[in-house]
């Protein structure tokens, strides 16, 4: 049901953010040859791998008890808390140091299958590199290249084998149960979405409390609405409110990923008296990534005077441009205004998401986008986009072919995915375009020389032949 988590952890600068970047093949994470850039956790999904996972990136280990230090060593805590593994790093430059000793002990504690990494080891013997770390005791190392890819395959196969088998927990649940649309409900702690789920369904079905951490687990909770069956996923478990006293834990990006792989669209709940935050940002990138529909319910909206109301717009008009596919709504979960709405918007994203277009109508979209703006000059020759076809759906896929499509700017896909959009009403879901180069039929073919222009060529030849003759014989009889 569930995506195995992988940790990475190690000291400050021995290339975890290198290998996150590598396995989720993104830039999120920020690379540089500068210490202790990391210091919250990072998610991905992981796409390096014979099986999909989630990787987490955490913040170097350097032992230090000032600054920001003990802060990035509860962040790497949390990160094993939820880990099924962990990818432990180490500098294969620098050699065995006190420091992997340390940190080597740490992870032992939280007794998960561990795959120790000694990275950097481009160019050097692997057999060499790998010897010394033989000394921390955590099984057989494996040398692999962040930067340049190697052995880093080999080594997410290797974690993943050692993980325990789930396969029994897979059987016993399928998401063909939870019949309908299914709707992932996410967001930061405390800010509703246990109460606006509770709203949207009429009833009390999840635990509603005014205290952050109270929810741990992605439940399912199948509903009617109209005649019509949807399944709202809450990253949330039903707990006696006896228990949630005892302990305020921490929220789970984790859970929100897997409640959006099992969904067709997401709702992001925003505190709309806090405003924007760079959590939400978070997940609202994680929820683009996922390719779901998505949906912005800005809550609480009825606590918040006029000028809250004017700051709280402008910000998201300004922050949100990246999404402005997303319809936003502004709602009260506590006191019901706006939720109806909330319907007529899933329904519309749900059927755009999953809406057929013909080979046909695509192209003839695509040649009058081309009519209108012009794709641009490539090394002084015209990019062509030949014909289009749709390529997958939730979120649509368009495969567009053509001769240099690989060269054209970003900006010109963007053209084209607002082109489609508006062609074929794809409100709400993210469209995505794959370039497909044509081969040249004509590439490995030695060209022919044009007859006329050698013949030219030719004569020109012959007339500075007898042109230096003739000043030769002048030159003689001189």
């Amino acid at each position: 049901m569930s995506k195995p988590v992988i940790a990475l952890v190690g000291r400050p600068n021995v290339g975890k953010s290198t290998l996150f970047n590598r396995l989720t093949r993104t830039r999120d994470a920020i690379v540089a040859d500068y210490p202790g850039l990391t210091r919250d956790r990072q998610y991905g999904t992981g796409r390096v791998g014979k099986e999909p996972y989630i990787v987490v990136d955490t913040g170097g280990l350097s032992g230090e008890t000032d600054g920001v230090d003990p802060l990035m060593a509860g962040q790497v805590r949390a990160a094993l808390d939820e880990a099924d593994a962990v990818l432990f790093l180490v500098d294969g430059r620098q050699g065995l140091i006190p420091g992997d000793e340390v940190i080597a002990n740490y992870v032992r504690q939280f007794d998960k299958p561990v795959q120790l990494l000694v990275n950097k080891a481009e160019g050097y013997d692997h057999d060499i590199a790998n010897s010394e770390f033989f000394r921390l005791g955590l099984g057989e190392p494996m040398a692999i290249s962040s930067a340049h890819g190697d052995n880093v395959a080999a080594a997410i196969d290797k974690v993943l084998e050692l993980m325990p088998d789930k396969s029994h927990i897979e059987e016993d649940f399928d998401l063909d149960d939870h019949p309908g649309v299914r709707v992932a409900v996410i967001g930061r702690p405390n800010v509703g979405k246990s109460t606006l789920i509770n709203r949207m369904i009429g009833e009390e079905r999840v635990v509603a409390f005014d205290m952050p951490g109270t929810t741990r687990d992605s439940i399912f909770v199948p509903f009617e609405r109209n005649g019509k069956p949807y399944t709202l996923i809450d990253t949330a478990g039903v707990r006696r409110r006896k228990n949630i006293k005892e302990k305020v834990e921490k929220f789970s990006i984790v859970k929100a990923i897997e409640a959006m792989d099992d969904s067709h669209v997401v709702i992001l709940v925003i505190d709309g008296s806090e405003g924007l935050t760079d959590q939400d940002l978070t997940l609202l990138g994680l929820a683009i990534e996922s390719g779901r529909g998505l949906v912005l319910a800005v809550n609480k909206w009825d606590n918040l005077s006029t000028d809250q109301r004017e700051w709280v717009k402008n910000e998201l008009s300004f922050r949100l441009r990246f999404a402005d596919y997303a319809k936003q709504h502004l709602i009260s979960a506590l006191h019901g205004t706006g939720v109806g709405d909330l319907f007529k918007t899933v329904d519309a994203v749900h059927q755009a998401a999953f809406k057929r277009v013909s080979t046909s109508d695509l192209n003839r979209v695509l040649e009058q986008a081309v009519l209108d703006h012009q794709p641009p000059l490539i090394a002084g020759r015209r990019v062509k986009l030949r014909y289009a076809h749709l390529g997958g759906l939730n979120p649509p896929r368009v495969i567009v072919h053509g001769n240099q499509v690989d060269k054209l700017p970003d900006a010109y896909t963007k053209y084209l995915v607002n082109v489609f959009r508006k062609a074929f009403k794809w409100v709400g879901t993210p469209v995505t375009i794959e370039y497909k180069a044509s081969e040249n039929p004509f590439e490995g073919r030695k060209s022919k020389p044009n007859s006329r222009l050698s013949q030219k060529a030719e004569k020109s030849v012959m007339k500075a032949k007898l042109k230096k003759k003739r000043a030769t014989t002048k030159k003689r009889r001189s």
